[in-house]
């Protein structure tokens, strides 16, 4: 599940705008607040699935895409190496978005979009 701090004033979001996010080709909310994408780590589960349902790509070659951006000095999102540290970063970053294991029931934050 993607979620996102709860002063993001989106509601809800498609996975083409998601791809977009996390490809830093959108990098501003709907009311100009910055979007601030985190990532698992590239060893996890959460990675696989969401890199595979969002880009149809594997997390290398999302990784080589970043690598490529940061030669245009483009950093990629930031990692964090547990569902409880995405929570915790987007629960207190303003614009944070994230994705987390869909069977947790996350509290202060908005759920975006469940993906499958």
């Amino acid at each position: 599940m993607v979620i996102a701090s709860t002063q993001v004033p989106d509601v809800n979001i498609s996975v083409k705008q998601l791809a977009d996010i996390y490809t830093l080709k959108r990098n501003f909310w709907a009311d100009q607040t910055q979007v601030v994408p985190v990532n698992r780590e590239a060893s996890s589960v959460e990675r696989e699935k969401f890199s595979e349902v969002v880009f149809n790509l594997s997390p290398l070659e999302l990784a080589e895409y970043w690598n490529r951006l940061r030669f245009q000095g483009k950093l990629p999102p930031l990692v964090q190496i547990s569902d409880q540290a995405v929570l915790g970063f987007v629960r207190s970053v303003p614009g944070a978005i994230g994705y987390i294991n869909a069977n947790q029931v996350p509290t202060g934050v908005k759920i975006l979009i469940r993906l499958p």
